[in-house]
């Protein structure tokens, strides 16, 4: 199991923004999205590039490469050309500190 990570200050991200950070060796987007705070991995699934840098619209990214959508919450995908949803991870807030961890190998 893998350890949580501290990714950043509760209070430190708008609402809308973002932060990449490393989280066992991964590319890992946080957003704050409603008051809440969800992590995607930073990659599309259509080509393998980033995705954090696209247009945020309510709580889909969409892929600043070809235009996929990804729901930010769940991770599913919501239009082509991806097919493949996108990884999320645990997010919880402790001591102040939004911190994410990569349970996929639990």
């Amino acid at each position: 199991m893998s350890d949580w990570i501290n990714v950043i200050d509760q209070k430190a991200l708008a609402e809308g923004e973002h932060i990449v950070v490393d989280v066992d060796g991964t590319d890992v987007a946080v957003f704050k999205i409603e008051g809440q705070f969800y992590a995607i991995e930073d990659v599309c699934t259509h080509d393998g590039a980033e995705i954090a840098s696209g247009k945020l619209e309510g709580c889909e990214i969409i892929c600043p490469r070809h235009g996929a959508r990804f729901c930010v919450k769940t991770g599913a995908v919501k239009s082509p050309p991806a097919y493949e949803d996108i990884d999320t991870f645990p997010v919880r807030i402790e001591n102040g500190k939004v911190q994410v961890r990569d349970n996929r190998w639990d």
